[in-house]
């Protein structure tokens, strides 16, 4: 199986991993930082927003199955593509939305995606969603992986996380693994 890499950040990656995760033709997913100037940022100093990184998921998928486009359909449903700089109550760069493109095709196909968006009026303010290549991904701590899965009772995934998963789940059940 040859498998591709599309790195999405859309708010909180726990809540963004908990959704990929769940996808048919997804083998992994992986929450990390990309997209600022820091070498080696940590949670605590990406939190600042000052390294000028995007918290964001590593996704390997298999393109046999899922379509980057797929992806994509999901990474418009999954977080508010319409916010600048926040999802609910995560406020600041580090929550951007932001797709970074490993290929200059999946560039254009996202670019392609945004204007069809935006023309479509689907949402009713334009998109925010930066696009620019991968420099580099920086896994995150061991503790940030699975996150949902491993602390469902705690507050924030009860409150935000759960809802997100469970609506996911109704919107795409043809997806889901």
């Amino acid at each position: 199986m040859k498998t591709e890499i599309a790195i999405f950040g859309g708010g909180c990656f726990w809540c963004t991993e908990a959704i990929f995760k769940r996808l048919k033709g997804v083998v992994s997913v992986k929450p990390g930082y990309a997209g600022g100037h820091v070498k080696n940022p940590t949670y605590q100093g990406v939190c600042t927003g000052t390294t000028g990184h995007a918290e964001v998921i590593r996704i390997e998928f298999d393109p046999q199955v899922i379509s980057f486009d797929d992806l994509l359909e999901v990474f418009w449903q999954a977080h508010d593509p319409t916010t600048l700089n926040r999802q609910g109550n995560d406020i600041g760069t580090q929550y951007r939305s932001i797709i970074l493109a490993t290929s200059d095709i999946q560039r254009e196909k996202a670019l392609a995606a945004i204007r069809q968006i935006n023309e479509s009026g689907q949402f009713t303010r334009p998109l925010v969603t930066q696009v620019q290549p991968l420099d580099v991904f920086y896994e995150a701590e061991q503790y940030h992986h699975d996150y949902f899965t491993n602390n469902q009772n705690q507050p924030y995934c009860r409150m935000i996380i759960s809802p997100k998963v469970s609506h996911f789940m109704q919107e795409f059940p043809d997806k889901l693994a």
